[in-house]
């Protein structure tokens, strides 16, 4: 199976912002030593908790340090965006690093309404999301009504990051799908991959379905320290229901010296829950497990630590593991 990793650009309580797109450059440059497949990068806007909101200049930065390794967008969320605008920065980016590039795009608008009013979303207009994709896959193609530059010499691949309707349009338009979150975890995601499966049309992107899952993965000599890497990200995802806003990264002992009120530990026990965490041993079961479920093709680990080297030790640990 195929072993990818889905940076998010986290940012640290107590450290500057740019330390977040610093390290998402570093990671990649060791994800490549280790032989990861993919590195892929976010797009959030206006969140505390990541630096990052344009993929296409991460990607630019991490390309410049890297010789091999496939880099992507997970994703860029098409609503933001006229889909010319992708086209040409991802056609830029393949013309500077052929043979390397992907396209994973998403349908996410603001994560409050400040932030969807400043991106000018309209969530009372028409949807157009599916109309828009096989727009931007004509433009990457040169097959639309006007000419997207530079021209590729050759594709660049595209994939959706979707549950529910999403997996339908993929189905429909022939695409790879990234698949993440509690989806995963249940019977109706594993019924929705599986009608992905059955009712994927053939394109000239893909003959046959792909699924990708997206799931943080936290691999640590022992179960109890892995738990222990995977709650900041918890507790800042249980924070964000209750505040409104996603927060930077906190560490274990600062996490630990809080009070906790009954509805942030029932949704941090739930994250926790839902995380594939353990030693070696018990992360190879879970992922055998989850693999079992969706039949997935390819493992892209969106894993975030507090400390870097804890994570950087993570992602070698998994690549062991993902042979």
């Amino acid at each position: 199976m195929r072993l990818s990793l889905l940076d998010r650009s986290r940012t640290r309580d107590g450290r500057p912002e740019a330390e977040g797109l610093t390290g998402s450059v570093e990671r990649a440059v060791e994800a490549e030593r280790l032989g990861y497949d993919r590195f892929w990068v976010a797009e959030h806007h206006a969140v505390p908790g990541i630096a990052s909101g344009s993929p296409p200049v991460l990607l630019a930065a991490i390309g410049a340090r890297t010789s091999r390794i496939r880099l992507g967008s997970g994703g860029v969320m098409l609503p933001n965006h006229q889909p010319l605008v992708v086209a040409e920065q991802f056609l830029m980016l393949e013309a500077l690093h052929p043979g390397r590039i992907d396209l994973g795009v998403g349908r996410s608008v603001g994560f409050t309404a400040p932030v969807r009013e400043a991106l000018r979303a309209d969530l009372a207009a028409t949807d157009t999301f599916e109309a828009d994709v096989t727009e931007l896959r004509r433009l990457l193609d040169g097959d639309a009504a006007v000419t997207a530059h530079p021209v590729a010499t050759s594709s660049v691949p595209m994939s959706l990051l979707a549950t529910g309707r999403g997996l339908s349009i993929a189905a429909r338009l022939g695409l790879p799908v990234v698949v993440g979150g509690p989806v995963l975890h249940t019977d109706e995601g594993a019924e929705a991959i599986a009608a992905y499966r059955r009712d994927f049309r053939p394109s000239p992107m893909a003959a046959d379905p792909y699924v990708t899952i997206s799931l943080d993965v936290h691999v640590a000599v022992d179960d109890a320290t892995a738990r222990e890497l995977a709650l900041p990200e918890a507790w800042a995802m249980a924070r964000s229901r209750q505040t409104g806003e996603f927060p930077p990264l906190e560490p274990v002992a600062s996490i630990r010296a809080q009070a906790w009120g009954s509805q942030v530990t029932k949704r941090v026990e739930r994250s926790l829950a839902q995380a594939v965490a353990g030693s070696p041993s018990t992360v190879r079961g879970l992922l055998d497990d989850i693999v079992e479920r969706t039949g997935a093709d390819e493992l892209m680990a969106s894993t975030s630590t507090f400390d870097r080297a804890d994570l950087l030790a993570s992602d070698a640990a998994l690549r062991e593991i993902v042979t």
